[in-house]
């Protein structure tokens, strides 16, 4: 089994880059995620990640979010979360990192 994710970004004009996140967010494929977002330019920007089709998150993936909200942070941007599913909401609560981010349904 190969892990898989797929990154669909929308053209980056305006105050909002929205990312599509779709499969595993895993310690396999969360460097799809960097390759995506490194190249962006946050600064005053709200980066969303649309979350809503991605199958499972680990402690890589969270850790991936986490250090992907420190940087829009950096950059005095903000980092949404859009469409979590309830595996990815369950590792923000037991890790109690729901409260660092961003949340839309």
């Amino acid at each position: 089994m190969h892990p898989t994710v797929n990154i669909d970004t929308a053209t980056p004009t305006g105050p909002r880059i929205v990312l599509t996140i779709t499969g595993a967010l895993d310690m396999d494929t969360v460097a799809h995620i960097t390759t995506a977002t490194d190249p962006l330019t946050l600064e005053g920007r709200t980066l969303v990640l649309d979350l809503a089709a991605v199958t499972f998150i680990d402690s890589s993936g969270l850790n991936t979010l986490l250090i992907l909200r420190n940087r829009v942070e950096a950059e005095q941007g903000t980092l949404e979360l859009r469409g979590l599913p309830d595996q990815a909401l369950r590792l923000l609560d037991i890790t109690g990192a729901r409260a660092l981010f961003t949340l839309t349904p």
